[in-house]
């Protein structure tokens, strides 16, 4: 009906295509500043529920604002620099939106807020609210009016902590969005026009990534109204915009071209390539939205805002490329068919046995076990520093040193013994002063702990120092309710945050207690994420394979499917730990190794790469059991299906993964990390996993492909999908070979 529809009236539905990316373009301009500024909460987590008692409480957190102050001369004890630190201090506690704020130069301020050699001291404040307030409105503001006008000939001033960091990386993620549109369009443009030699099909497939991205961003936009949606959302709906509705307008552009070279008509090809593409397509879509849609198992605002941009992209590329796409092809016409001194899609549909792929995959099944043992051995290589993965919190060095708050927190490391903002909280709504102090003992004899701060004094190596500070008894008291502070070294924070919690989660409390702080947020969030992770991975490799056992009526070719993705995701996984974790590839690119990788990006990353690995086997497979169902030929379909698929395949691959790719420029090692994984899971996908080991394990198996049992087959004769046969008068033998094999 699309196709019927898009070849009788084209230009009604170009001009109506035209008005809705006109509207999707005015939603998308708004949609940048409409999105939230994320932190890493895990709702209903322990250290959610000890932030929310402390400020209720003790109008007090773990601090998210931190001033770094110098001394231009002499040291922090200087009059000068005191007077000025001291006022400081003050204007910050009394900007309106700080709950709290407390300094080296408070009464009882604590010594470890001073650097090791006392050229500078930490001011640390809390701020109330989520983090768009903070780091939208009231960071901006008290930047303006206080922090610009301290710096004086005393002292010098630096604005830092966590939404500080974070409001950078946002502030630098907007940069880097805007420099990737700038590289990716001319550059993809540039890579149609190779791929189809005529300008005017490279600009009308463009024009459906185009549409794709603005849509997505409109419909972030309106589902911005009703929850939160990650500002990185938008860099997702970018890349995989450009990416999956260029991919799109490629098979659909393709197809059609093979159509005009077997004879047809424009009108005729253009319903054919509608029909035969067009279903594709969205089976294809429905795929790779599918593996996205799992990451809404997550309570995570971060991570659901993935699944939006991801749906929103699939929706908007299927619909620029079935019905924007073909209508624009129809009136193009033969202008979009390759040039004949070239070969094209149609020649090699009407011989794939002249083409490079086919040659390739055929020499692959001559000896499918030595060719796909060496891809599989390859593979396994690759993969194998993944088995070292160690997941951890992120820090202010997933910025560039460049970056004044990354400096900052340079110096903190190397000048100073602890960091205050990083203390661990332990609240209880009802404990005796005794019970206190056998808690703070206690934790201060853990390992790696600089000082604990309590009602009942400080505590140092388990023997009480002195008074509490700063402010005194009060600021840990109200009524039966209590906090402590358990302050680590930076050593210790720096070799594991995760394990400093558990040690002080283990500690046996006299009181019923809850332990919070900025360490513990961070532990619980990534708990959150690895904890789901084994469902999220069941239910990507669950829906994935029902999609295919639908699209071909084998539960062989779907297992086939997860197992050689899932390898090409393991390569992606095994660069992340060589390249990121482990810093192989930080002289390249810029960043600074921390040991570690936060976990929600590879999950992300998992999601998106095992979907577009999906893609690509959806339209393999597609072509290869059209050409079984009309032949028969269990061999020969494989290497004429991978011959009139692949090129299309290597060519989307390609164009998919230099988008992916143009984010390794980015001062974000988030989106660095994004750009390098998913530019080379999508490169191996499509030679090693679509050029040796599909054809390998195919030849191999053998007419069992396509097998089922008895219960299945049947289900599938009745809601599977059934291709239309397109050459009247061949046979379709598929569904007999499987009855008889069952």
């Amino acid at each position: 009906m699309i196709g019927r529809s898009v070849s009788r009236f084209p230009k009604s539905v170009v001009a109506a295509s035209v008005a809705v990316f006109i509207v999707f373009a005015a939603l998308a301009v708004t949609a940048i500043e409409s999105l939230s500024l994320n932190r890493y909460d895990a709702p209903g987590s322990e250290s959610v529920a000890a932030r929310e008692l402390l400020a209720e409480r003790f109008k007090t957190s773990s601090p998210n604002i931190a001033v770094l102050v110098e001394a231009k001369q002499g040291d922090v004890d200087d009059a000068d620099v005191a007077v000025a630190g001291a006022g400081l201090t003050e204007q910050i506690a009394a900007f309106d939106g700080v709950g709290d704020a407390w300094s080296y130069w408070s009464p009882d301020g604590p010594a470890s807020l001073a650097s090791n050699d006392r050229d500078s001291a930490l001011i640390l404040a809390w701020a109330a609210g989520d983090a768009d307030h903070v780091r939208g409105e009231l960071l901006p503001e008290l930047e303006a009016e206080v922090i610009a006008g301290a710096d004086d000939a005393a002292i010098a001033v630096h604005l830092g902590g966590s939404d500080e960091v974070f409001r950078a990386v946002a502030e630098q993620a907007r940069t880097d969005f805007l420099r990737a549109e700038l590289i990716i369009l001319p550059l993809v443009i540039g890579l149609l026009w190779l791929v189809y030699r005529r300008l005017s099909a490279a600009l009308v497939t463009m024009a459906v990534g185009l549409f794709s991205v603005a849509g997505s961003l409109a419909i972030l936009r309106i589902v911005s109204e009703f929850t939160d949606i990650s500002t990185f959302a938008s860099n997702i709906a970018l890349v995989m915009g450009i990416g999956l509705g260029v991919d799109y307008g490629l098979f659909m552009t393709y197809r059609f071209r093979e159509e005009l070279a077997a004879g047809r008509e424009v009108a005729d090809a253009v319903r054919a390539a509608v029909r035969a593409a067009g279903r594709t397509i969205v089976f294809s879509g429905a795929t790779v939205a599918a593996a996205l849609a799992v990451l809404f198992v997550f309570p995570f605002p971060f991570l659901s805002s993935f699944a939006y941009a991801g749906i929103a992209v699939v929706v908007t590329a299927v619909i620029g490329s079935t019905v924007l796409l073909p209508a624009a092809l129809r009136l193009l016409g033969h202008r979009v068919a390759r040039p004949e001194r070239t070969t094209s899609a149609g020649t090699a549909a009407a011989a794939p046995e002249q083409g490079f792929w086919y040659r390739t995959a055929t020499r692959v099944m001559r000896r499918p076990a030595l060719a796909g043992g060496l891809g599989l051995v390859v593979l396994l290589a690759l993969g194998a520093p993944a088995l070292a993965t160690n997941f951890g919190p992120p820090d202010d060095r997933i910025l560039r040193a460049t970056q004044p708050v990354r400096a900052m927190y340079d110096t903190i490391r190397s000048d100073f013994a602890a960091e205050d903002a990083d203390s661990v909280y332990i609240v209880t709504e009802s404990a005796t002063d005794a019970a206190i102090a056998e808690y703070a003992e206690s934790a201060s004899l853990l390992g790696g702990i600089q000082r604990v701060d309590a009602a009942t004094g400080a505590y140092v190596d388990g023997e009480r120092i002195g008074d509490p500070g700063p402010f005194g008894v009060d600021r840990f008291r109200d009524g039966d309710a209590a906090w402590i502070s358990v302050l680590p070294t930076t050593e210790r924070l720096a070799a594991d945050p995760i394990d400093l919690v558990s040690d002080i989660r283990a500690l046996d409390a006299p009181f019923d207690a809850i332990v919070g702080g900025y360490p513990a947020e961070l532990a619980d969030y990534r708990a959150g994420v690895l904890e789901r992770f084994p469902l999220v991975a069941g239910l990507i490799l669950l829906v994935t394979f029902v999609m295919l056992f639908i699209m071909t009526g084998s539960v062989v070719a779907p297992l086939k499917a997860s197992i050689l993705n899932l390898l090409s995701l393991s390569v992606m996984f095994g660069v992340l730990v060589w390249g990121f974790q482990e810093g192989g590839l930080s002289g390249i690119l810029g960043f600074a190794p921390t040991g570690t990788i936060e976990p929600s990006i590879p999950l992300l990353m998992f999601c998106i790469a095992y979907g577009l690995s999906m893609d690509y086997e959806v339209f393999l497979l597609a072509r290869i059991k059209e050409d079984y169902d009309r032949t028969g030929d269990v061999v020969a379909s494989v290497s004429r299906g991978i011959a009139r698929s692949a090129p299309l395949v290597s060519a989307a691959a390609l164009i998919l993964a230099i988008s992916f790719a143009v984010y390794a420029t980015s001062e974000v090692t988030f989106l660095q990390q994004l750009g390098i994984g998913m530019a080379l899971a999508i490169v191996v996908d499509a030679t090693i996993i679509r050029g040796v080991l599909v054809p390998a394990f195919m030849r191999l198996a053998g007419r069992a492909n396509w097998w089922a049992p008895p219960f299945l087959r049947r289900f599938h004769d009745r809601f599977g999908w059934r291709d239309e046969p397109e050459h009247a008068g061949t046979p379709a033998p598929a569904r007999a070979t499987a009855e008889a094999m069952g």
